[in-house]
């Protein structure tokens, strides 16, 4: 296809290579050129090589075809008239400067000199012809009074420096204290309590899980030692915190959460289906999770499995998957009350988290695109309790239109993860409760994280467009400096991906792109203003390896992905990537941040 000419701009240097058929006599222009950006691919597919000795675009452009030119062909000097020389660079002496001997004048001095106003303590007479003869006589001012020393020509009068306003004081909107207490033991009781680092759980929870949702048909409960992790399980849904408010509400205040433990959510329907979508992760769990992931158990968590069985066929619907989180919750939010009050109970940890306006500091913008298909992809926002279920808000019932959540409402457990995606790529409830991006932002002092924007991906491509439209006005309104948009998952969602990328970058505001590509997840659209990417895959193959949470964001891609805006917001050219993907790049990158 041919080129635009603003697109014609950022290619004057790559190979001149006629886009289609053109008759002897054309000359050259924009619509003549193939673009350079799909080179890769049609080398590939041998349908054009490049040889050494051609022109580059530059040199074509306004050159006249000797004769008929076919598509694909790439210009070289004989095939053209009037082809442009590029100019060589003029050698510059690294040490220019004034000749030997000669002083040469500063700034101050330059010019012709003025002639010396005469020395005098009188005044100074003046005749204006154009006044009509009219005579004026006014004081001589600052001219020097004989006898009086010159001051030397270069030395300036000094100026009063004005007063230095101060800087605007960073502003706290909220501060969340979040309390870590340890857990050593799990076990299973006629009660739910914590005390003394154990947490005991009331065994008759698993009835009343069951009866949660009417699409639940069986509630199985096990605790999974670290040492123990060789146990076969279905498909994990969902890693959860056990975390609860103690005082304020989400975002703000105190939350308690217990530390070595989490609740891992598994399931399957009556028909022995696991409940996923592309790809799941079924297996023995010391194989199919990357411990340690800011979305996993770590390496030393208990694990209390809650394995839920649902309806046959309604695995790839949202009400199955949501009764299976229905059915945990109920004892999870068990084991929150049980920790709501800890009173004389010393934490292990406390971690401060504050939500800060920096006056001065670049306003930027994290913007968070979750999976909302339609079908079985759905997430709650904003639930009553740390990572709940009840009173979250499924943003697919919102229309999947842009909302807004503070930092610290993110960190404090605002998203409850209901998306059953490939295992490998999805950003399940634990990795929103510990979002690396989130708390890299929220700490950069060079930064003000104005707050973080969560957009579903819908089905139908009308729907794509109008939410990317909404999310484009809410950017434009924000009066944003930079953006990082991310995304889970690949391939539907990432039309959704390029279409929020574009509506932030056509109003001016650079952007940066995060996501799972390498292999198997390879971009199929794309525009201008993807320029900027960070790639999320650890697999040595490039591929969904369904093991859970392992092509997720670490702390070491937010770090990659904020240098990256930080250098486009300061206008450094980013060098494109390669045209497939390298593992190579992205170890070269986390060099420089280093």
């Amino acid at each position: 296809m041919s080129l635009s000419k603003e697109t014609l701009e950022a290619h004057l240097n790559d190979p001149a290579v006629l886009c289609c058929r053109r008759p002897a006599g054309t000359v050259l222009s924009a619509a003549d050129f193939e673009d350079p950006t799909i080179f890769p691919d049609l080398v590939d597919s041998n349908l054009m090589t490049l040889k050494e000795g051609g022109l580059t675009i530059q040199q074509a452009l306004g050159a006249t075809l000797v004769n008929d030119g076919e598509a694909l062909t790439q210009l070289t000097p004989e095939l053209l008239d009037g082809v442009k020389e590029t100019p060589a660079a003029e050698p510059v002496d690294e040490a220019e400067g004034p000749e030997d001997g000669v002083e040469e004048p500063c700034s101050c001095c330059a010019g012709p000199a003025a002639p010396a106003a005469p020395a005098s303590d009188g005044d100074v007479p003046l005749h204006l012809d154009r006044a009509e003869g009219l005579d004026l006589v006014f004081p001589a001012g600052g001219a020097p009074v004989a006898g009086t020393p010159v001051p030397p020509a270069c030395a300036a009068a000094p100026v009063p420096s004005p007063a230095e306003e101060p800087a605007p004081a960073d502003k706290v909107m909220r501060t969340l204290v979040k309390k870590d207490y340890p857990v050593t033991k799990v076990e299973l009781g006629d009660a739910t309590s914590y005390e003394g680092g154990v947490l005991t759980i009331d065994e008759s929870l698993v009835e009343a899980a069951k009866k949660a949702d009417p699409l639940v048909k069986d509630v199985e409960m096990k605790i999974i030692e670290p040492s123990e992790r060789h146990v076969y399980s279905n498909t994990i849904m969902d890693v959860i915190p056990i975390a609860a408010k103690a005082e304020g509400k989400l975002g703000e205040g105190v939350t308690n959460v217990l530390s070595g433990a989490v609740f891992v959510l598994t399931g399957m329907d009556e028909a022995g289906v696991q409940v996923h979508e592309f790809g799941s992760c079924e297996g023995y769990m010391d194989e199919k999770i990357r411990y340690g992931r800011p979305g996993c158990p770590d390496e030393d968590d208990i694990m209390i499995r809650v394995d839920v069985k649902i309806q046959e066929g309604t695995g790839m619907e949202r009400r199955g998957p949501f009764a299976a989180h229905s059915a945990a919750d109920v004892i999870v939010h068990a084991c929150r009350e049980a920790i709501k009050k800890l009173d004389g109970v010393e934490p292990v940890k406390e971690e401060t988290f504050r939500d800060v306006r920096r006056a001065g500091r670049p306003r930027v913008v994290l913007v968070k695109e979750i999976m909302g298909q339609g079908a079985m992809h759905d997430n709650l926002l904003v639930p009553t309790e740390p990572c709940g279920v009840k009173g979250g808000q499924k943003n697919v019932d919102l229309g999947n239109v842009p909302v807004v959540l503070s930092p610290n409402e993110v960190l404090d457990g605002g998203i409850h993860a209901l998306a059953c995606i490939g295992p490998a790529t999805k950003e399940i409830t634990r990795h929103f409760f510990r979002e690396p991006m989130v708390e890299a932002l929220q700490t950069d002092e060079e930064l003000d994280l104005t707050g973080v924007v969560f957009i579903g991906s819908p089905q139908v491509n009308d729907e794509k467009t109008f939410v990317s439209e909404r999310l484009g006005a809410l950017i434009e309104a924000m009066e944003v400096d930079g953006a990082i948009v991310t995304t889970e998952g690949f391939g539907n969602n990432h039309i959704d991906f390029s279409e929020n990328i574009a509506a932030i970058g056509s109003r001016g505001v650079p952007v940066v792109g995060v996501t799972f590509a390498a292999y198997q997840g390879q971009l199929v659209v794309g525009n201008k203003y993807m320029d900027a990417m960070i790639e999320l895959n650890k697999d040595p193959e490039g591929f969904e390896n369904e093991i859970l949470a392992d092509n997720t964001t670490t702390p070491e891609d937010a770090d990659r992905a904020i240098l990256m805006l930080k250098t486009k917001m300061a206008g450094i050219p980013i060098e494109p990537p390669e045209h497939k993907w390298d593992e190579s790049v992205i170890e070269a990158n986390k060099q420089l941040v280093k």
